[in-house]
């Protein structure tokens, strides 16, 4: 039976989230995205039957072929880089976590306005500076968040980050603060914007007790890749 040790992992994984989540302080309510890329369409179902409702994928096609395959009804999150020309497929999805450029928001706003209901999505920002990662630049964000105010086809909820693969905690900290804080920058400028992307299997003990109200897992849950 594949998957048959998650249900043991998710158990773990929840009481490390719940000992971080009282560590930190923010009282926030923490959700897992089980991260399938990947995997077949028995994960995403391995995950709801264990009581996972939030599943994440990094790319739109890989996303759009198990949102067809698999019956139950989860909410599914695109958590990689999207492109401007596949906005349009996005229809299915609960929330996107990579909106990492004006063009793109601008795009998604033409979409939610055409098709009369807003796309939800989180701001992706860079916090660490790293050139490999896509996203906004943190001073770049106040602007950004007026800008998007006043747009009526993508509602921004939140803020997206990721930390380098070899962050010590320091730099974890400071990615996982800094986003936490760009998220209050957009409330600020009127956004309902209550949602924290971060942390993934390696620190998203670290992400919680910074505020993370959403963390993205997939080899803590699923075990190692083979792809």
């Amino acid at each position: 039976m594949p998957f048959q040790d998650l249900p043991a992992r998710l158990a773990e994984v929840q009481a490390r989230i719940n000992l971080a989540r009282e560590r930190g302080g923010h009282g926030q309510t923490v959700t897992i995205v089980a991260v399938t890329k990947t995997y077949g369409s028995d994960a995403p179902v391995a995950a709801w039957d264990a009581g996972i409702r939030d599943v994440g994928e990094n790319r739109v096609q890989e996303a759009l072929t198990k949102m067809m395959e698999v019956s139950v009804p989860i909410r599914w999150h695109l958590i990689g880089h999207l492109q401007r020309n596949k906005v349009k497929q996005l229809d299915g999805l609960h929330l996107i976590h990579s909106m990492d450029s004006p063009r793109l928001a601008d795009a998604l706003d033409v979409h939610g306005r055409d098709r009369a209901r807003p796309m939800d999505a989180l701001l992706q920002v860079n916090v660490s500076g790293e050139g490999s990662k896509g996203g906004y630049e943190p001073s770049d964000v106040a602007a950004e968040a007026r800008r998007l105010h006043g747009m009526e086809g993508v509602r921004v909820r939140g803020v997206m980050t990721m930390a380098p693969f070899d962050a010590d905690e320091m730099m974890l900290r400071r990615v996982f603060g800094g986003a936490r804080r760009t998220a209050e920058a957009l409330r600020d400028a009127g956004h309902d914007a209550l949602v924290l992307s971060m942390g993934m299997s390696g620190d998203y003990e670290i992400a919680v007790e910074e505020g993370a109200t959403l963390v993205r897992l997939g080899t803590v849950l699923f075990g190692a890749r083979s792809a």
